[in-house]
């Protein structure tokens, strides 16, 4: 369906489905041909985790959308235009009152889901007094103002959050590999310190040969060019390179046969020139490096052969991309291994950051322990007062219990003892 389509073109985070980009049969080619060929059922493709706090929300709204024929008929016609705009979310008036209900529903359980967020958050900094309908105003995938129904305004900011979100997702990525190899370096510098001039000589070394053993890996084709392609179709789908044709190679790997090559669909024809510089055996290759790796080659496909922007490519698109001359005759691509990741001032900037957080982490530690030890003094002393309580009560009840048995003689009887008489004063003495 179209609508996943479009609205999946923004979406980059699952590696687990990149691979299944490599099954799916082309209608006009010999299916013997091809090695390990079954037919694909686009029905049974999971879309990928978009990452988004929402996802769940809004597969599940695109779902029930589906289930109208007369929205899923205005969405097979509609251009990605009139989606990001918000035009087709007035159509949402005419959908059936069973699928009304069951956004209606959604919607529901995602407001009460938010409000459990909110509510945990806030707990966990001991906030009281919570206003939870101020505190919506920051989800921006819903109408907060009314928590009930769900309406077009709620499938325009759903749109449209989500189209914001994606499309920022690519630099949030790059900026957060950046992160990780600066902490990555950061650690290694941080352990040198802690060794003696000998064992920092022989790490240090140890680096270097790891280092440019990584860097010795056969030569990378260019991401989108005809060898690169060719290697894919040789190699992944078992065909003869002398047969090369972009139209069934193009037909081949649009999964779900939807006319369209969309992220993941792409990503998954990097996977054989990932390999020759990336083997999660060898210790010397970092799997993070090659996923930010398969996201730029991603990247500079779609720059080149994505015409309109869309983060789609037609198969009109990706047939006038193979007659360029970068096509046939690309320049040599750089691997990451040959790219600087930060500068030295960067680093130093980042280390100071983190400086900074774990002293703000180390003043919170001191601060609950400093706690800890007073509630810990205030049970102790508790206890104390506890005891203290128990033992006078003990006290009084033995001394109640006394009071109670009179004395006995020494065969039990009671025992008398007579007062002792009283003197009777006479008045004449």
């Amino acid at each position: 369906m179209r609508w996943s389509t479009i609205l999946q073109q923004y979406y980059f985070l699952s590696v687990t489905c990149l691979l299944t980009a490599l099954e799916a049969v082309p209608i006009d080619i010999d299916k013997t041909k091809v090695k390990g060929a079954q037919p694909v059922d686009s029905a049974k493709i999971e879309p990928p985790d978009t990452g988004l706090y929402y996802d769940e929300y809004l597969k599940q709204v695109i779902d029930v959308l589906e289930t109208d024929n007369h929205f899923r008929e205005k969405l097979q016609k509609a251009d990605i235009e009139e989606i990001k705009s918000g035009r087709l979310s007035k159509e949402l008036d005419l959908v059936s009152h069973h699928v009304r209900t069951k956004l209606d529903e959604l919607k529901r359980q995602e407001v009460g889901r938010l409000r459990m967020l909110i509510k945990a958050k806030l707990d966990s900094l001991h906030d009281t007094g919570i206003d939870y309908h101020a505190l919506l105003k920051q989800f921006d995938h819903l109408n907060h103002m009314n928590p009930d129904k769900f309406e077009s305004t709620d499938l325009d900011m759903l749109i449209k959050a989500a189209t914001s979100d994606l499309e920022n997702y690519d630099k949030t990525r790059h900026e957060e590999f950046k992160k990780y190899e600066m902490m990555k370096e950061h650690e290694r510098r941080e352990y040198l310190k802690t060794l003696d001039e000998e064992k920092r000589k022989e790490e240090e070394s140890k680096f270097e040969e790891m280092k440019k053993k990584h860097e010795n890996h056969p030569k990378v084709n260019h991401p989108g060019s005809k060898d690169q392609l060719k290697e894919v179709w040789e190699e992944a789908d078992g065909l003869d390179p002398n047969d090369f044709d972009p139209k069934t190679f193009f037909k081949l790997h649009d999964v779900n046969n939807d006319g369209f090559l969309d992220e993941q669909e792409l990503e998954a024809l990097f996977t054989k020139e990932l390999e020759k510089v990336y083997d999660p055996k060898n210790e010397e290759d970092d799997m993070v490096e090659m996923e930010e790796e398969r996201l730029r080659m991603r990247e500079h496909v779609m720059n080149e052969v994505d015409s309109n922007k869309d983060r789609l490519v037609t198969l009109e698109e990706f047939l006038k991309a193979t007659e360029k001359k970068e096509f046939l005759e690309p320049d040599s691509w750089e691997t990451l291994d040959q790219q600087q990741f930060f500068t030295e001032e960067e680093l130093k900037e980042y280390e100071n950051m983190i400086s900074l957080q774990e002293n703000e982490l180390k003043k919170k530690a001191d601060e609950l322990q400093k706690q800890k030890e007073e509630l810990q003094r205030q049970h102790d002393q508790l206890e104390a007062q506890k005891l203290e309580y128990h033992q006078v009560i003990q006290q009084m009840e033995q001394k109640k219990l006394q009071q109670e048995i009179s004395p006995s003689g020494p065969g039990g009887e009671s025992k008398f003892e007579p007062q002792a008489p009283m003197t009777v004063l006479d008045s004449g003495d």
